[in-house]
């Protein structure tokens, strides 16, 4: 199963990533939306794309909208640490315009973990 992971801190991207490789799945990554829709024409087995919500260049609200447009069928995990409007608002609205399932940041590994097995499953 391959994981799209996006996200404007490459720390973030480093922990999704060791997390994701120790279960078993197949990781590919960009640091802005841009880089990331990209990735996702170019990827066509892609099958869960984990994106951040504020970004530089192509935020994620942005994003998961064009995601939706080019591979209506990929699930989507947006996750967010908040901003000015909080996390909650961010991660309503990434809910409300298509993602698939939302993890506020913070997160647990083991929060991580389950979120992308029940995307993985359904």
């Amino acid at each position: 199963m391959l994981v799209l992971v996006i996200d404007d801190e490459k720390d973030i991207i480093q922990l999704i990533t060791a997390m994701l490789t120790a279960e078993g799945y197949e990781v590919i990554s960009a640091e802005d939306g841009e880089r990331g829709l990209q990735l996702l024409k170019d990827f066509d087995d892609v099958d869960i794309v984990i994106t951040d919500l504020i970004m530089p260049n192509k935020e994620g609200i942005e994003t998961i909208l064009e995601m939706r447009r080019l591979r209506p069928d990929v699930k989507v995990l947006a996750m967010s640490g908040g901003g000015r409007g909080g996390a909650a608002t961010y991660l309503s609205t990434a809910k409300n315009i298509g993602a698939s399932a939302t993890l506020a940041k913070p997160f647990r590994k083991q929060a991580l973990l389950d979120a992308v097995q029940n995307l993985a499953e359904a």
